[in-house]
């Protein structure tokens, strides 16, 4: 694998990028501009984890059981989101989710 300007190989910088969601995102943009696929995993990450923060606090706003159950569901498809993205990261594979992975590809610049 490559290495980083941080000094991290390119897949395990690509997990932590997906670690804290979008704030883990938000800090490997920023201390790793110049590599493209850490730029990728950086910004899908961000896209995909806000989103869902963002869907998550607006399901509050629903009556007592509904905002239960739809928050419970948000958080099961983020871990499991979390969990496929770290692996696919890990192994040094860019998966790309429906839409989101192609708008973090061509922010990304690739």
């Amino acid at each position: 694998m490559v290495k980083t300007s941080t000094g991290l190989e390119e897949n395990v910088a690509g997990v932590l990028c997906y670690v804290l969601g979008w704030i883990s995102g938000t800090i490997f943009l920023v201390i790793e501009p110049d590599n493209k696929s850490i730029r990728f995993h950086a910004i899908q990450s961000i896209i995909v984890f806000g989103i869902i923060n963002i869907v998550y606090f607006f399901f509050w706003l629903f009556p007592y059981p509904v905002d239960r159950i739809l928050n419970w569901l948000i958080v099961a498809i983020a871990f499991i989101l979390w969990v496929i993205l770290m692996v696919k990261a890990y192994q040094g594979e860019k998966y790309k989710l429906p839409v989101v992975g192609d708008q973090a590809e061509k922010w990304a610049g690739e």
